[in-house]
């Protein structure tokens, strides 16, 4: 490939970093080793520049990349999910940020998300928060589309599950303080 189709490509890398690292966070739990993750990724990308094929869409090629290298690092590292979690604060967006309800219900979605079994959190993030198509999630992992579709199932109901747990939770702990019995 020529000058213009890595020039193309290196631009679409760059405006794809946000998304890149959003999804390393989702991965990885903390942004210092999202921004790793992101690193190592776009270096391998940009190795294998020879190896993307033009006009496929290079974020699935990117997600492939990424999904790959953190697999490769939890069984070299025998990483523990669920370890130094992002501060759901950093991930809002700035016009959101002065709602607190939506604060608090980001916060609440984040621990729910971070309990999840890395498989199923990749596919939650790649499908729901990246808009890929079960096909395209199912390439960026390297799984059967039925894969992808049973595992956001599980993942969608346990968001879901964990949601209501918790309105449950705080309706009992409110009632409890105000004398009532929930």
């Amino acid at each position: 490939m020529g000058e213009a189709e890595e020039a193309a490509f290196r631009s679409e890398m760059v405006a794809l970093l946000p998304r890149l690292r959003r999804f390393g966070c989702s991965l990885t739990g903390t942004l210092e080793l999202a921004d790793e993750l992101v690193q190592a990724a776009c270096e391998r990308a940009l190795q294998r520049f020879h190896q993307w094929v033009p006009g496929s869409r290079l974020d699935s090629w990117l997600y492939t990349i990424m999904h790959s290298i953190w697999c490769n690092e939890i069984r070299s590292r025998r990483v523990r999910q669920g370890s130094g979690r992002v501060d759901p604060e950093s991930l809002v967006d700035a016009g959101v940020e002065s709602q607190l309800g939506a604060r608090l219900m980001l916060s609440k979605v984040d621990r729910i998300v971070a309990r999840l079994p890395e498989e199923q959190r990749a596919v939650l993030l790649l499908v729901c928060a990246e808009g890929l198509s079960y096909k395209e999630a199912a390439a960026a992992l390297d799984i059967p589309i039925g894969t992808v579709m049973s595992r956001l199932a599980r993942a969608r109901l346990a968001v879901t599950e964990g949601l209501h747990g918790a309105a449950a939770g705080a309706a009992r702990g409110a009632a409890q303080l105000s004398g009532g019995s929930a």
